[in-house]
């Protein structure tokens, strides 16, 4: 009796570590956009400078209906960037619109599929592109200046 046991016991360890669906906590989010408006000239950022309100700011989806698009205004430390975190979590394809004070500022568009890997879930980024305004990517911190 106590072989059965001790194999009962045995099969039980062995089959219970063959999850295949356990993961464990492997998720990739998606990376959040964050963009600078600053004065092509100058180079100071136009709400830092007062130029710009951040209360103003709309970001719509032209693709979908011009909804409304959630995002964040970073002003901790007088940073004064636009974070976009909704883009990626499902894939799909964006094509925003971001306004200041009923001024079309740029379009972003990105397009993003959400796969499957190795028991983690991340993003591909098939596309992705800044139009209507001159930008620079720093590579460093990720951040889009718009140039204004």
């Amino acid at each position: 009796m106590k072989k059965i046991n001790l194999l009962l016991i045995l099969f039980t360890i062995i089959f219970q570590g063959c999850d295949n669906n356990d993961c464990g906590a492997c998720f990739t989010p998606p990376q959040s956009f964050e963009f600078e408006i600053i004065d092509k000239t100058s180079g100071e950022n136009l709400f830092t400078n007062g130029a710009f309100d951040s209360n103003e700011i709309t970001i719509t989806d032209n693709l979908n209906n011009n909804e409304p698009v959630e995002f964040s205004f970073i002003s901790e430390n007088n940073i004064n960037l636009i974070q976009i975190g909704s883009i990626g979590w499902k894939t799909e394809i964006v094509n925003l619109k971001i306004d200041i004070s009923d001024n079309h500022i740029f379009s972003f568009y990105v397009d993003t599929e959400r796969k499957m890997g190795d028991c983690c879930s991340y993003n591909q980024y098939n596309e992705i592109s800044v139009t209507d305004s001159e930008f620079e990517l720093d590579s460093q911190t990720g951040i889009y200046k718009i140039l204004e």
